[in-house]
């Protein structure tokens, strides 16, 4: 079956909140985009929203803003949503708030601040993040937890994180590893998986028919509108490259250039 060639651009212009990716999309490891403060300024001028969301669960959503700040991009203090967030938001859902974590620190202290306690002694699930401090010990500790049948949550499920000079292995590495050792899949949180836009939607209050999704990533950011019912727009500034978009089974909606391509369409 052919894939469907993707829409007129200027359908966008009727979009009033934008899921904005980072890395790949508004900057590209510690450099930032040019078009990117002057595509944000036109969002404000015009009384449209964005939003910056991102399934790195390493850092905290504080953190993420104050990097932004620092980078010379406005972002409110609400401004950006990340996959630990959306996952706290999942787990109270469930009514669980005992959990063995694997995370970094700032993920913990998230955890903590937000009233979980964080126990491998008869958690109600094991959640996996994305987690630079991860020992052998962690990985065995939780691997007993899964084999007694404890229910597994993952954060997102991003194989590698952006990193020079080369990708470094972020959560979905990590899955297959307990895959692999426990036989357990989890339930994943983050793009493109239906709780996160179940969590941000109860944040923010979105309208699936003015939102977009904006992102570099043909497996978590395109799929994440596709499958929750708005736009996907794909910006080729990041991770995708042409030919991996003619080879994708994820067909977006709008395909860019990149931010600046979308600032245009948006002036006319």
């Amino acid at each position: 079956m052919p894939t469907p060639a993707p829409r007129d651009p200027s359908a966008l212009r009727s979009v009033r909140c934008f899921l904005l990716d980072m890395d790949g999309t508004i900057y590209l490891g510690s450099r930032l985009f040019e078009f990117t403060n002057p595509f944000l300024r036109l969002l404000r001028e015009t009384g449209r929203r964005y939003v910056f969301l991102t399934n790195n669960s390493s850092l905290s959503a504080r953190d993420y803003v104050a990097k932004l700040r620092r980078m010379g991009v406005e972002c409110p203090d609400d401004g950006v949503y990340t996959s630990g967030d959306a996952t706290r938001e999942h787990l109270r859902a469930r009514g669980w708030r005992r959990v063995c974590l694997l995370g970094t620190p700032s993920l913990e202290r998230d955890f903590a601040d937000d009233g979980f306690e964080l126990t491998p002694d008869r958690p109600d699930a094991v959640v996996l993040g994305f987690d630079q401090t991860l020992t052998y010990e962690k990985i065995r500790r939780a691997n007993d937890l899964l084999l007694d049948g404890v229910p597994f949550v993952a954060t997102h499920p991003d194989f590698v994180c952006p990193f020079e000079p080369h990708p470094i292995p972020d959560a979905g590495a990590m899955i297959r590893m307990f895959e692999a050792s426990s036989g357990r899949t989890p339930e994943v949180v983050g793009k493109p998986h239906a709780p996160m836009y179940e969590a941000l939607a109860r944040r923010y209050g979105l309208d699936r028919a003015s939102t977009a999704m904006v992102g570099d990533r043909l497996y978590t950011d395109v799929p994440f509108g596709l499958k929750n019912g708005f736009a996907a727009v794909l910006v080729l500034s990041g991770e995708t490259t042409p030919s991996m978009l003619a080879a994708s089974e994820f067909a977006p909606d709008f395909v860019l250039r990149d931010l600046g391509e979308l600032l245009d369409v948006l002036s006319r």
